[in-house]
């Protein structure tokens, strides 16, 4: 009997993506805490095939870690791709380990994708005879599809394996043949890879263009002819785009790599090598499925077909979904003792007031009917006060009669002796602020509990309870349902109120027994005081800047928009005077073109695979002293996403209950302790241009009654630099109050003060700056525009100045090798698991770290501190005036006019003191009728 010749060939990143947030909420981590999701997903995924497929020849394709050819053409390729996450990094060298084990080959040449190895191989596999299956859920591979050549897309849990073949990716796309999905996707662009496609043109368009034209290049041949008039005018004008980006589109299927049959042949794997990966990874169960009791030749997988895995793959049906899956080992609700109940009278309520006013702590949550702290409303809280047991109050949905209830539990909410235990506590705080309650006293959140402890793992109360409780939570999902079918907690509460009260009290429960178990390991890490002195007071600021919100003049935006677009048309003539045409400026292969055919700015530019020049920022940035015209360019795509980010999409952010916006401030979310924001992102609003500060001109005072101040901490980085390192020189410098930069440059260039140039202090800032980023000859002369020789040697003469900040460094970095993490002056740890990497980029990426973590924790600390005890002064003096905005090393006040100088004395003393260091903390303190002039 002749065997069918199988070829699998597996995309690599896509099933590790796949795998890892498959598994997003319950994490597999090993006992050290490694997150291990993405390879026991992958493992999974590749033993199913193995095992139910039978495949003859096998590999596996990647990605090269290096620029592909449609990178070099087109420099925004795939720039909305979010970064890699750092569990998938940490992944692949052990993903290696496994395939090299298990005798598989993994194909990867720097240049291509993995869909352009998979496209070539596939073509190559058909041509040899085989039947030939890509394993991807990538939409880009359909078109290579032939009678011969298959997607094979593993299935979501309670699925089965989707195998697609000419029929269904025909059916799928709507087309008449699988290569037209590359006309397809030339038309209807793809987000995922930001390639541009034709604006105005989505899916449905597309698929009714090419019904009349069967591809782009007859589309605009016959763009006459289109139907609809606007599609014509749009295939007339963005025609160049459209085949642009079909290129962009299509798969290569002639990568340079040998097609070598008998590689790609499945045989036994490497036992001891396997059983040594699986063992570090603590894959017992896995272990367990490949080997058994029997020595491993390929006839186990035939053997062990049904017993292993007969249900369906990781993304298939239920009973496969990892036996290594922490559900498998993990308690729930119905398993253990519990007695959870719900609220059902006011006078059930108020007794259960009086017995939480008796004890010493109780946890508590809130079920509402969004995420949004500031417009959604209450449904219910629950409360907790040891383990099993746990109170459910329900509220009405009429606002007054739900205040009523809450009202009720003011007394111990609001008690300064009682500790409130919560996860992510800021928001129930902020909730219950709307119901009339402001929750006080001593705080225990877990969140952030879990965050200072172990800062580069997840945080969510599933994720704990799964890794410290071994409890398997209910998940939010089984009440209110996923996607476009999804309801609300309030929803809920009318279909299955049982269920609510499980949940809620669950939350609560579980919220309480993480206490209990983070506690010790707050004071094992000696993290305790960080915690409760700084971390834990910090809540009740954020939530009251939170609450207050900030005033947006939305005729200052609309005013600037129209600035911003007199100065890109501008920008625009400068640019065609410049290079003496007119051309799309967003166009690369045309201004390609201007650069470096007619202006000839550099040499030896090297061009794409179809001909064109890499244009991208980073390629300008290089070039900007070489030519004017690349600073105007680069000016311009700076405004033109000043626009579309700022002033277009600010007011869409105004709450429209009091007219300002709300931003929200995050504290586990930087490994750093900096404060993060969201909607806006306000530590993102552009301050280094003159137009990129006037977005700071739409934030203004609440009313006339009011003025806004801010405050700014001078140079606080390298005062805490040189109090850290303890160099003489820089703390004698700042002692006296000199100009820094000057002092640096006088140093390093052997010149007196009084002679330093404008250009020298300018080089010697950009040292100071960069020094603790791990900044190198190669990145300053980038930087500022001078030869690496000469960046080199102010870089030499910066550390013979300043020995003991070079000694600083090479200790940090040290003791980063030695204990796996570093400390601020706070205690605040940064853990740096890849700093004894034996990738060198890797490595070098860690001990940057390791330098300047302590630096930029100790900052977010100092400033924290500061907000801290503003706060409590503005409090105790019961003041108008309110704390609105911390963006970096800044603080922004709304200041009720007759109390601006009782404010500011406040504001400068209480950062100043913030803390006692060797050298005065300087700040500078400003008033204005909107942000800009305040700052």
């Amino acid at each position: 009997m002749i065997t069918e010749k199988k070829l699998f060939l597996l995309d690599e990143m896509a099933l590790i993506y796949r795998a890892f947030y498959a598994l997003n909420k319950t994490p597999r981590l090993t006992s050290k805490g490694v997150n291990t999701s993405a390879i026991i997903g992958f493992c999974n995924t590749l033993w199913s095939i193995l095992t139910k497929e039978k495949p003859t020849h096998l590999a596996v394709a990647c990605d090269a870690h290096a620029p592909t050819f449609r990178h070099e053409e087109f420099s925004d390729y795939k720039a909305n791709r979010q970064k890699v996450p750092d569990e998938i990094i940490d992944s692949l060298p052990y993903v290696d380990q496994i395939l090299e084990a298990m005798r598989i080959p993994k194909l990867m040449l720097a240049g291509y994708e993995a869909d352009d190895i998979i496209g070539t191989f596939a073509r190559k596999g058909e041509k040899s005879g085989f039947s030939v299956y890509m394993v991807s859920m990538d939409k880009d591979l359909g078109q290579l599809i032939t009678p011969n050549i298959f997607l094979y897309k593993p299935g979501r849990t309670g699925d089965a394996v989707d195998v697609l073949g000419e029929k269904e990716i025909c059916e799928k796309f709507s087309v008449e043949h699988p290569l037209q999905i590359i006309d397809l996707l030339g038309l209807w662009g793809d987000a995922s890879d930001n390639i541009p496609g034709v604006p105005g043109i989505g899916e449905k368009t597309a698929k009714d263009l090419l019904k009349q034209f069967p591809s782009i290049e007859l589309l605009i041949e016959n763009a006459d002819k289109i139907k609809n008039p606007r599609m014509q005018q749009k295939m007339k004008e963005f025609a160049e785009q459209a085949l642009f980006s079909k290129k962009l589109a299509t798969i290569v299927t002639n990568v340079p790599l040998d097609f070598d049959e008998e590689n790609l042949k499945v045989v036994p794997f490497d036992e001891p090598k396997l059983r040594a990966v699986l063992e570090e990874l603590e894959f017992k169960s896995f272990a367990t499925r490949i080997f058994g009791t029997v020595q491993n030749t390929q006839q186990i997988v035939i053997q062990q077909k049904e017993a292993i895995l007969g249900q369906g793959d990781l993304f298939g049906q239920q009973g496969d979904l990892f036996t290594d899956m922490p559900s498998s080992r993990y308690k729930t609700l119905d398993q253990v003792l519990h007695n959870y109940q719900k609220i059902k009278t006011k006078e059930e309520a108020e007794s259960l007031r009086d017995y939480l006013l008796s004890v010493n702590e109780f946890s508590f949550d809130t079920e509402t009917t969004g995420i949004d702290a500031y417009s959604s409303e209450l449904v219910g809280f629950s409360f907790s006060t040891e383990t099993g047991k746990a109170w459910f109050v329900p509220v009405s949905e009429d606002y007054e009669t739900a205040k009523a209830m809450v009202q009720i539990f003011k007394q111990p909410l609001e008690s300064k002796t009682i500790l409130k235990i919560g996860q992510n506590l800021k928001y129930d705080i902020a909730v219950m602020r709307r119901y009339g309650v402001n929750v006080l006293g001593p705080m225990f959140d877990t969140m952030i509990a879990h965050y200072l402890i172990q800062p580069e793992l997840r945080h969510n109360m599933d994720s704990m309870s799964e890794n410290l409780l071994e409890y398997s939570p209910i998940t939010i999902d089984t009440l209110i349902g996923s996607g476009r079918n999804q309801s609300n907690m309030r929803q809920a509460w009318q279909k299955f109120p049982e269920k609510v009260v499980d949940y809620a009290c669950e939350d609560a429960d579980v919220t309480y027994q993480l206490k209990i178990k983070l506690l010790p390991e707050l004071e094992k890490v000696d993290l305790t005081k960080l915690f409760y002195e700084i971390e834990m007071p910090l809540l009740p600021v954020l939530t009251s800047m939170e609450w207050e919100g900030v005033k947006i003049d939305t005729e200052s935006l609309k005013t600037f928009s129209q600035q911003l677009t007199e100065t890109l048309k501008l920008l625009e003539n400068e640019i065609f005077q410049l290079s003496g045409k007119s051309f799309n400026i967003a166009s690369p292969k045309q201004l390609g073109s201007v650069l470096f055919d007619d202006l000839k700015i550099a040499d030896k530019m090297k061009k794409t695979k179809l001909g064109q020049y890499a244009t991208g920022e980073d390629v300008l940035q290089k070039l900007r002293f070489k030519h004017p015209i690349v600073g105007k360019i680069l000016d311009f795509r700076g405004l033109s996403k000043l626009r579309s980010t700022y002033t277009d999409a600010l007011p869409l952010l105004i709450n429209p209950r009091d007219g300002r916006i709300h931003t929200s401030y995050n504290q586990t979310v930087t490994s750093t302790g900096r404060l993060s924001s969201t909607n806006p992102n306000l530590q993102n609003i552009p301050v280094r241009t003159e137009l990129g500060r006037e977005i700071r001109k739409a934030f203004v005072p609440r009313n006339q009654n009011f003025i806004l101040m801010a405050a700014d901490y001078s140079q606080i980085e390298l005062r805490l630099v040189a109090c850290i390192s303890q160099d003489k020189t820089m703390l004698e410098d700042f002692r006296h109050h000199a100009d820094i930069h000057r002092a640096t440059a006088s140093r390093i260039y052997g010149v007196p003060l009084n002679e330093v140039t404008r250009e020298q202090r300018r080089n010697a800032k950009s040292v100071n700056f960069g020094i603790i980023y791990g900044i190198s000859a190669f990145g300053l002369s980038e930087n500022i525009g001078i030869s690496r020789k000469e960046a080199a040697e102010i870089i030499e003469q910066y550390f013979i100045k300043y020995p003991s900040i070079k000694q600083f460094m090479e200790h940090q970095i040290a003791f980063a090798h030695e204990h796996g993490y570093v400390e601020t002056l706070k205690n605040r740890r940064r853990y740096l698991p890849e700093i004894n990497a034996t990738n060198a980029n890797i490595r070098n990426f860690a001990e940057r770290n390791a330098v300047n973590a302590p630096i930029q924790g100790t900052a977010a600390d100092l400033i924290k501190i500061a907000m801290i005890d503003i706060y409590k002064e503005l409090e105790n003096r019961q003041l108008k005036s309110k704390m609105i905005l911390q963006v970096h090393d800044e603080l922004v006040f709304d200041v009720y006019k007759p109390e601006m100088e009782t404010v500011r004395a406040i504001v400068s003393d209480k950062m100043m003191n913030a803390m006692k260091l060797e050298i005065p903390l300087e700040v500078d303190i400003n008033v204005g009728e909107n942000w800009l002039e305040a700052h």
